[in-house]
């Protein structure tokens, strides 16, 4: 017979966990317990991971993150003297998300691209949506993003949006909220891939027992949309357009060019003739149909966009309005992930798809309006601020953590443009149990969430799983790999009967 402290020895928050309630973060829906105890989901995987010593997962740790700088696997962050290439940082304790809830986030998110996919061909076409007031035309019609002269152009297979991320929380309740969607240039799916590898390479018996859905047809299924939009039915050559070894995620660039077997090219690789786009090869030019692009498309053609760009193709641009090549993205969808515009996809929801939204948002308060710029004004302590031409966690304000000099700051910026700012009251994220380098202890950090929808001409298809992004610092908000944040693998498990 086992002893009292053997029994209780068995208890999830036991061995690896031992502690971790004492480092709850107030007012936080933690993804794993709920208490003391292992949410009911994922109790087995808890049992499981809790048997393991801090020892035993540091040491796993450290397989990992050798793993990841063998294969490659970086990022930069431009402007740090320190080096060019980093590891993203990996805790490979795991994000569960349960088959319950990933049912109708994976419904919610597909309407929401659908809604979004309606209003670009819309903003582009008769612009219905300002037309009825429902959007405010001063609103789209002066957002960086809107791009005028592609009015009247229709993409190749009908498709915008081939491939986007969409940020979403957890708020204290446990109800999924969108933070913001990623629909010109998404990155970070290839640390989703290669995290998978990992995690289960060094805990494949906890994987087995968690019964996950798999990512690693993610680079499939993209090759497969990007040749559903083709201009020839009968015929498509892909190429991934890379800025080059410099960019930040060239990396995932040539991880995705690879692991889908397609060509990785830069600018110079391409030529515009008679309206068509070919790739230069050692046996003549080669057709190209369908271009994944990853240069931002103010370098895309400078005979259109930035007259100085040497990172662009001549032409391009007309040889997509042409409807002789494909780019995914498309150009123009920043005008769609404006964080201005973001306050009104609920009513794209409802104007383009009759439907009422499945997914929460965050109450924003976009500063070009008086009532609301004038409420933002007056509670900045409280708000977290963010310039709508930014991301990676850049020309953003944590009003509650800032000094007076920020917020000075900020308020002469807010009133200067107006335009430029949202503000949203501060949610608290969900969290999860994270592997802490400093201490060997596993404690809550906040996450958030960012899963990969590919859309072909079926379709919006939504990747079981995604990337999350852990705040690795005690007490951070910011998960962003370039303001010190990592990730985690995030197993969608599948559903269990009988």
């Amino acid at each position: 017979m086992q002893s009292q402290s053997q029994s209780q020895s068995q208890g999830p928050l036991a061995g690896l966990f031992d502690g971790y309630p004492e480092c709850a973060l107030p007012g936080t829906y933690d993804e794993m317990f709920d208490g003391d105890k292992a949410r009911p989901a994922f109790q087995r995987v808890a049992q499981l991971l809790a048997k393991m010593t801090p020892d035993e997962l540091a040491r796993a740790q450290q397989l990992a993150e050798t793993a990841l700088l063998q294969q490659g696997v970086t990022f930069s962050v431009y402007g740090d003297a320190r080096g060019t290439e980093k590891i993203f940082p990996f805790c490979l304790l795991p994000r569960l998300i349960a088959a319950a809830d990933w049912s109708p986030l994976e419904r919610g998110l597909q309407q929401r691209l659908r809604a979004l996919g309606a209003f670009l061909d819309d903003i582009y076409g008769e612009q219905r949506i300002l037309t009825a007031g429902v959007v405010p035309a001063e609103m789209i019609l002066g957002a960086a993003g809107y791009r005028p002269t592609l009015r009247g152009i229709k993409p190749p297979g009908g498709v915008r949006i081939h491939i986007s991320g969409v940020d979403l929380i957890r708020d204290p309740a446990g109800t999924w909220r969108v933070l913001e969607d990623n629909i010109r240039t998404p990155s970070g799916v290839s640390y989703v891939v290669e995290n998978r590898l990992i995690s289960k390479r060094l805990f494949p018996r906890v994987f087995d027992a968690a019964r996950v859905h798999r990512v690693d047809h993610y680079p499939t299924r993209l090759a497969e949309a990007l040749r559903s939009v083709s201009p020839l039915e009968q015929e498509c050559n892909a190429v991934v357009l890379t800025p080059g070894p410099y960019n930040s995620a060239y990396f995932e660039h040539s991880f995705l060019a690879r692991t889908m077997g397609l060509e990785l090219v830069q600018a110079p690789d391409l030529i515009v003739d008679g309206d068509k786009v070919y790739c230069r090869t050692t046996r003549g030019p080669k057709r190209v149909h369908v271009i994944y692009r990853r240069t931002d498309e103010s370098f895309l053609d400078p005979e259109v966009f930035r007259a100085d760009s040497v990172l662009g193709v001549p032409g391009l641009m007309r040889a997509y309005a042409a409807g002789n090549v494909a780019l995914a993205n498309a150009p123009g969808n920043g005008v769609a992930d404006d964080k201005a515009v973001y306050p009104f996809v609920p009513d794209m929801i409802e104007f383009y798809l009759g439907e009422q939204p499945i997914l929460e948002q965050v109450q924003t308060y976009v500063c070009l309006f008086e009532e609301d710029r004038t409420y933002v004004l007056e509670n900045l302590d409280q708000m977290v601020v963010k310039a709508v031409d930014e991301a990676g966690g850049y020309g953003m304000l944590m009003g509650p953590q800032a000094s007076a000099a920020e917020l000075a700051e900020f308020r002469a910026r807010i009133i200067a443009e107006p335009r430029r700012y949202i503000a949203q009251n501060r949610i608290e994220l969900s969290c999860c149990p994270t592997w802490i380098r400093e201490n060997g202890n596993v404690e809550p950090r906040r996450v958030d969430l960012r899963p990969y929808i590919l859309t072909s001409r079926e379709g919006p298809w939504v990747l079981p799983g995604g990337l999350t992004r852990v705040a690795l610092k005690a007490g951070s908000y910011v998960v962003n790999s370039s303001q010190g944040g990592g990730s985690k693998d995030t197993w969608v498990m599948k559903e269990t009967h009988g």
